[in-house]
């Protein structure tokens, strides 16, 4: 029995380490891919980019690990079924359970492995890999102005583009407003169009703009004839202009990694449940000031407000009363309402409306930034419950694909990367859609998250399963079988008729 488990187990190491690292390039490749444009053209250094490339693919560990549990799991089984290998264990009285044994013990392990990661590595990773990212995304600043937005990136200049062609680097409709002398817009130039480049040494900012014109005030003389009303200024056209604004500090400066640290991806499990506790319990804070204030809108108002103030009782009268004690009295509204004279009734109808606008703004003030603190607050609760939900997965995933490489029976990359690819899609179409209902408020985070692990469960019990009592499932020839047999009940059944 030792030789058989070391026999599965080395059956399944080498492509569980095969299939990891493939995955994680795939994964690694559709990152850049999604942020090539802020990362092509910036003259980094190879140590920049491998310690990017090191942070990312850390960071994409517990995403890569239940795929490739899956897939080597498929390919492992599937080669064993394939060579006929699972048969002779079979017909030797081995269970396909008993086989799967030392291989359940692995994946257990990987998901636990999964979890720690996710929990004390994946922080980190992320945290270092985000900073990184932003500094390299504010390294070339002509890279990153986007067209009709006003940036402010380099000191002392606002600079807008209309539009940019990719193809030829040409800038068109472009505003550049000077505020190095801290005067405010006193220097506006504009451009129908121009170009943007750094210079060899990467210390200035290079522009040449065609077709012009540069509008300057003249400070000095409008100080000089204060007293005059009357606006000196500066009016020039050119057909070609050159300009060089200086670069100090635009080198790949490293950002403060503190200034990321609040993100939610960027905690572990306890410092994830420290802030939901407390943005938990400032929501509750919140709804409360905002009950109160309504509460107090609608039923602490002054009774004056709506009646006229009762005749003043002289102080001795207020002696000689004994004081009421307090008791509740039904009042019918409308019999309240029926009682008062036309002016009172006209003055509480106008209070009554202008009390209800004066709710209804409140709440649609408070219900934007009510909105947002469930928002971040549902973004730390999902965190919480992904670190769960991927490490699990392993152990799921393995309970699925190796029962269906037994049943499939074949190995190698082909059928067995199709399989895993379409599962796994399956189940992250199911999860991104309840992460995003999470994220909506639409279903609470515990079940957004969970929904895609629940239906996988069964899935997998169903196919360990099948595979137990070697079904054949997937063999196309059963289910035409199948048809035969129900087409041959059909016209039994017409021919008695």
């Amino acid at each position: 029995m030792k030789k058989l488990h070391l026999l599965v187990i080395k059956s399944f190491i080498g492509p569980f380490i095969l299939t990891f690292f493939f995955v994680i390039f795939v994964l690694l490749m559709q990152f850049l891919w999604k942020y090539i444009d802020d990362l092509i053209g910036k003259g980094l250094e190879w140590n920049i980019i491998s310690e990017f490339l090191l942070y990312t693919s850390a960071s994409l560990v517990p995403m890569a690990l239940p795929l490739a549990v899956l897939l080597a799991s498929l390919m492992t089984f599937g080669n064993l079924a394939e060579n006929l290998e699972l048969l002779a264990f079979k017909s030797s009285g081995i269970s396909l359970v008993r086989i799967m044994a030392p291989l359940m013990v692995i994946s257990f392990i990987v998901s636990v492995g999964a979890f720690f990661f996710a929990n004390d590595v994946m922080p980190v990773a992320n945290l270092k890999m985000r900073s990184l990212l932003y500094d390299i995304q504010q390294q070339r600043p002509e890279l990153t102005i986007r067209p009709g937005v006003f940036d402010n990136t380099l000191e002392g200049y606002s600079i807008r583009i209309g539009d940019r062609d990719h193809r030829t680097n040409l800038l068109r409709d472009i505003w550049i407003y000077d505020h190095t002398d801290d005067q405010g817009n006193v220097s506006v130039t504009v451009a129908d169009s121009g170009y943007m480049k750094m210079s060899a040494d990467e210390k200035h900012l290079l522009l040449t703009l065609y077709n012009g014109r540069s509008y300057i005030e003249l400070q000095d003389q409008k100080k000089e004839n204060r007293h005059i009303k009357s606006y000196p200024h500066r009016r020039d056209r050119f057909d070609k202009q050159e300009m060089i604004i200086e670069m100090t500090g635009f080198g790949l400066n490293r950002t403060d990694e503190r200034l990321f640290r609040n993100s939610y991806a960027m905690m572990n499990l306890s410092q994830l449940q420290h802030f939901d506790d407390s943005l938990t319990a400032d929501m509750d804070l919140y709804k409360e000031k905002i009950r109160t204030t309504v509460d107090q809108a609608l039923v602490g108002k002054p009774k004056k407000a709506l009646l006229s103030p009762p005749a003043p009782v002289s102080d001795t009268t207020v002696k000689l009363a004994e004081p009421e004690e307090p008791r509740v009295v039904q009042i019918h509204v409308d019999s309240a309402f029926n009682e008062l004279t036309k002016l009172e009734r006209r003055r509480a109808i106008t209070q009554a409306i202008n009390f209800a606008r004066s709710n209804k703004s409140f709440i649609n003030t408070h219900a934007s930034t009510g909105e947002w603190k469930v928002s971040r607050l549902r973004r730390y609760q999902i965190e919480i419950h992904r670190k769960f939900t991927l490490s699990l997965l392993c152990l799921i995933f393995f309970f699925i694909g190796a029962p269906l490489g037994a049943i499939i029976r074949k190995g190698g990359l082909g059928v067995p990367v199709i399989v895993s690819v379409l599962l796994f899609l399956i189940y992250y179409v199911i999860s991104i859609t309840g992460e995003k209902f999470a994220r909506d408020n639409i279903m609470q985070p515990f079940w957004g998250m969970w929904i895609s692990t629940f239906i996988m469960v069964p899935v997998s019990i169903f196919l360990t399963y099948k595979a137990a009592n070697d079904s054949v499932i997937m063999n196309i020839e059963t289910y035409f079988t199948w048809l035969k047999k129900l087409n041959e009940g059909v016209r039994k059944i017409l021919r008695l008729l």
